[in-house]
């Protein structure tokens, strides 16, 4: 038995039951493969201890919009598992290489930054992330000592800002304005 929490051993039965159903309700056309062994996971950033990784005719859906429909079955498993919070990068989807290759796009965009924030001795804001991605950004950045990363913002516009080591935090950037209601033309 391994002494992972989440590994095939543990909980790969389950999953892969549970991923079954799902798939075959959905009437996707879709097939994964679970890995687990420390090989085939340490290009992953994060050091998940399962990766689930889908492929197939319909995995397209799974990929749209960012990789929406592969992050909302990856959360809804892990509301299955009972993960906690502070658990859930131990559970990895994929598709396509998309995840590995967005942790590696985020980790190199986190050290060109720390770079340029070293040079100019200036704050840099980051879009606005999720928090698996911000999590990236701040691993990335751990390392360093003349720096400090912390996220900022509120809900869907919660982003990183890489600050010279002793530098205040900026003010948070002013809302986006509310949209206003279209004029009325005409008569009175």
């Amino acid at each position: 038995m391994s002494d992972k929490k989440y590994c095939i051993a543990t909980v790969g039965e389950k999953l892969e039951s549970f991923l079954q159903v799902i798939i075959s309700s959905s009437g996707l056309r879709l097939d994964f493969e679970m890995l687990d062994s420390d090989e085939k996971l340490k290009a992953y950033f994060e050091g998940p201890s399962l990766v689930v990784r889908f492929s197939g005719p319909d995995v397209q859906y799974l990929m749209a919009n960012k990789a929406e429909g592969l992050l909302a079955l990856e959360q809804i498993v892990q509301e299955m598992l009972r993960m906690n919070s502070d658990e859930h990068a131990l559970l990895c989807f994929d598709a396509h290489d998309y995840r590995l290759n967005r942790m590696q796009e985020l980790r190199l965009s986190a050290l060109t930054v720390a770079e340029r924030v070293k040079e100019t001795k200036t704050p840099y804001r980051f879009a606005p992330m999720n928090s698996r991605e911000r999590r990236i950004v701040h691993l990335a950045l751990t390392d360093a000592k003349d720096l400090r990363s912390e996220s900022a913002g509120l809900g869907p516009d919660r982003h990183v800002v890489v600050y010279p080591a002793g530098m205040p935090s900026l003010p948070a950037p002013p809302a986006a304005p509310a949209a206003r209601p279209p004029l009325r033309r005409g008569r009175r």
